[in-house]
């Protein structure tokens, strides 16, 4: 008798449990899941190869031939954005963002006009005014950034970035968001990020909503140059921290909270991370807290001066002896940028991230608005109250909470009313709050300020 009352004040215990956790437990979306595993590795590798077999897409290379330089490679980029929105029921608004760029004394000689190639998915929503953007650069270069005659393969640098933008438009064209989504080509990146440059402006100067940018750069290389280790298990998601337009009440705000590792950038890139290995198996999303690589930038860049959410990603690794070189045969090693370098298993795993993260944030309500920590008395314990989104109302929310030395957070606790007091003091951890829905659609996280 009193092992089955043990027994049944554990089932009780275990269920109990259960019933708690279960508000808690993190929700594949087997739509997302579909669209995942439709993410083709020949096609990325088909794509690639056609972007090489223009010889050159040097930004300032032949705008005339119907087979080779950037003039063809760009009216190539239109027509399959163009043929996979057919394909998706004529929803996919295809269009070029044509501007002159001046001459700048250095890259840009004479006064060109550059063109960066826009496929707009628009959410299905109204009051959903988000805008997820993600892009990689059409072209290519060798060692002399001004050579725009020399075959210049530009497989991986940026090839496999475009290839991934399109494979993406491809199948996420044929559903439905809350969110529009906008697949981009930039051009002129390899010359000084001219296009995002120009794109960033006219988002600015238009008041777009960009919720959201990933930049994916260099995502096909998976071999270690001076290790000669093969990783394809890992990428790299670059991000800052302290917002590059950040005003100085922003800045002062920042100071006083302690939220220097907190900024939109460095909460997308944590969001990436979660949702990313969540549904991509056997791949490791590593967050590099700086904008980019070392004195280095890109398409990403751009965005973020102009005040916008942007992250870069990239391989692991990088090879330089495929990166920016002549092709050519020196000591029985070849050089260049070529598509039999390109790894298209690892590449088919980063364009699958990137649209897990896209399609989970497209279609979730948006983030609480007026997130406020309540600093009121002083206790140990920690209150937070928000107001809910506008548009489409989550079914939940959840605090996270992180110690101050962790880079990701740590718990996810479920909270089905628009306040909370947890047993965490705010004196020793960070917290964030973020909406989700009842099919696990999670928004971006808000920092909570101070408040009364």
């Amino acid at each position: 008798m009193i092992i089955n009352r043990l027994l049944w004040f554990t089932l009780l215990f275990f269920l109990n449990s259960a019933a708690v956790n279960a508000q808690q437990v993190i929700v594949k979306d087997a739509t997302i899941s579909k669209m995942v595993d439709d993410v083709s590795a020949t096609n990325l590798e088909n794509l690639v190869r056609k972007l090489v077999s223009f010889n050159t897409r040097h930004t300032l290379s032949d705008t005339s031939s119907k087979k080779t330089g950037i003039g063809a490679a760009r009216t190539w980029i239109k027509s399959e954005f163009e043929k996979y929105g057919k394909l998706g029921g004529g929803r996919l608004q295809v269009s070029y963002d044509a501007f002159t760029q001046k001459a700048d004394g250095k890259r840009i000689i004479t006064p060109s006009v550059l063109k960066n190639l826009v496929a707009v998915l628009p959410g299905t929503d109204p009051s959903d005014k988000r805008i997820l953007l993600v892009c990689g650069h059409y072209d290519s270069r060798v060692t002399d950034v001004m050579n725009v005659k020399d075959f210049a393969p530009g497989a991986n640098d940026d090839a496999s970035g475009v290839a991934g933008v399109l494979e993406m438009a491809r199948v996420m064209s044929k559903g439905h968001f809350r969110s529009t989504i906008m697949f981009v080509a930039m051009v002129g990146e390899e010359q000084g990020l001219y296009g995002a440059a120009n794109l960033a402006k006219r988002a600015k100067e238009e008041g777009w909503n960009v919720h959201l940018v990933m930049n994916n750069d260099m995502i096909g290389n998976s071999y270690g140059m001076e290790t000669d280790i093969k990783n394809n298990t890992m990428v790299r998601v670059f991000s800052e921290g302290v917002p590059a337009a950040e005003t100085k009440e922003e800045a002062t705000m920042r100071q006083s909270i302690g939220a220097e590792n907190d900024g939109m950038a460095r909460q997308a890139s944590r969001y990436i991370k979660e949702v990313g290995e969540r549904y991509v198996d056997n791949l490791t999303v590593k967050l590099v807290y700086r904008r980019d690589r070392f004195l280095r930038g890109g398409d990403h860049t751009p965005f973020s001066l102009q005040g916008f959410t942007a992250v870069r990603i990239t391989e692991m690794n990088e090879d330089f002896n495929r990166q920016h070189q002549d092709i050519r045969t020196e000591g029985g090693f070849k050089y260049g940028d070529l598509p039999e370098y390109v790894d298209y298993g690892y590449l088919q795993k980063i364009a699958r991230m990137n649209l897990a993260v896209l399609s989970n944030l497209a279609s979730s309500a948006g983030e609480p608005e007026d997130v406020i920590m309540l600093t009121s008395a002083l206790t140990n314990k920690t209150t937070l109250k928000w107001n809910a989104p506008k548009g489409k109302l989550p079914s939940g929310y959840y605090v996270l909470v992180r110690e101050t030395t962790s880079p990701v957070w740590e718990k996810k606790i479920f909270v089905n009313d628009t306040s909370a007091t947890i047993a965490y003091s705010k004196d020793n951890y960070f917290f964030g709050v973020q909406s989700t829905d009842a099919d696990g659609h999670e928004s971006l996280i808000i920092t909570p300020r101070p408040g009364r």
